[in-house]
């Protein structure tokens, strides 16, 4: 790996030689390739849970079993690749949340990061595992504070580590619509609320938890720029698409490589949030009003209208993934648009560094 003036990032006793986490991007975007690939990078390599187990045979007669197998599969595949730290997204979303956490714990990963909800109760799935540190995903300093004050009450734990999601981010956000260009909510107020309002935890704890931005992070200079306000780290998903080792098909990479600025568009998911992506024929049918025929045996997402839905997002996202865009479509950042070429995870490190240092 590339020298860098990038300080480390501390998670607990892990030390991280980048200050990096590459976000995790389900439905199989990012699995133990990619994760692998940016662990031994020097940065901390994620893999996400939603959906994981969609390639497995029996996913539809069995979906929580092929779930805990897949993502156990993944996480040992990983550790086959690298000896960096790995980690797992959880959404607390999922219907299979606990049978995920309890899997990745089981496995021994070393972080679980997890949001789309708050994740109110994650410590009394580690039953004094000293071997995995948790870090929940918010999009705000209320967020933030509720979790802290909730984990230090009840379990005399602390999080972690807390990352704050911004509205440029791509895939599910925790805003409302009217929320993603309101300045007051711009992930550089947000970094400040979340850092003053877990400020009475630290006190209680005797404890710094270091917060870690996220959402339309792209270059060096935009990790250069957020750490300047206190951050210890950032999280990164768009700009790790576009990468040789990112388990996304290559239709699926070539889709940010196509789009212009106007093609990253919100749209209402059917888990009742809205969702960045890239408008694509199948995004405009649905909005014209065309339904997509699907049977849904597992309810994979709790707020999923599926009942009433046009069509299934898990199915639309796992098609997209593996390059079949007519039958879906790609969730994106904000900055999604500005991807030019597919490199490797080691090239697109090196630039990031070179991008930060011509910054200081």
């Amino acid at each position: 790996m590339k020298n860098s003036k990038m300080r480390t990032l501390t998670i607990g006793n892990i030390k991280v030689r980048l200050p990096i986490i590459q976000g995790g991007m389900g439905v199989g975007i990012s699995l133990s390739g990619l994760a692998a690939s940016v662990a031994n990078q020097g940065g901390i390599g994620v893999i996400a849970a939603a959906g994981v187990g969609m390639n497995e045979p029996d996913y539809y007669k069995h979906f929580r079993e092929s779930n805990i197998r897949a993502l156990k599969e993944q996480i040992q595949k990983a550790r086959e690749l690298t000896n960096g730290i790995i980690g797992v997204n959880i959404m607390v979303a999922l219907s299979d949340f606990s049978d995920m956490v309890k899997a990745a714990i089981e496995e021994k990963i070393d972080i679980i990061f997890s949001g789309a909800g708050l994740p109110l109760d994650l410590p009394k799935f580690l039953n004094g595992s000293k071997s995995t540190k948790l870090v929940p995903i918010v999009s705000s300093g209320k967020a933030a504070r509720i979790i802290a004050s909730r984990w230090f009450k009840r379990y005399n734990y602390t999080p972690d580590a807390i990352v704050v999601e911004g509205p440029k981010a791509g895939g599910h956000l925790g805003f409302k619509p009217e929320q993603l260009d309101d300045p007051e909510f711009a992930l550089e107020k947000l970094v400040k609320d979340v850092l003053n309002d877990i400020k009475p935890i630290e006190e209680l704890a005797g404890k710094k938890i270091p917060v870690i931005a996220a959402g339309g992070i792209y270059t060096g200079k935009d990790i250069y720029d957020i750490m300047k306000l206190g951050v210890a780290g950032v999280q990164m998903g768009t700009r790790f698409v576009n990468t040789v080792e990112c388990d996304a098909s290559d239709a699926f990479k070539n889709c940010y490589i196509a789009a212009q600025k106007e093609d990253i568009t919100v749209i209402n998911s059917p888990v009742g949030m809205p969702g960045r992506a890239i408008i694509n024929d199948f995004i405009k049918s649905t909005l014209a009003g065309e339904k997509k025929p699907y049977k849904c045996p597992y309810h994979c997402i709790v707020s999923c209208d599926y009942l009433d839905s046009p069509y299934c997002i898990a199915l639309a996202l796992s098609n997209a993934k593996r390059g079949k865009m007519k039958s879906g479509f790609a969730f994106a950042g904000a900055n999604a648009y500005k991807a030019e070429s597919i490199i490797s995870v080691e090239k697109l490190v090196e630039d990031l560094i070179d991008e930060y240092d011509k910054s200081l």
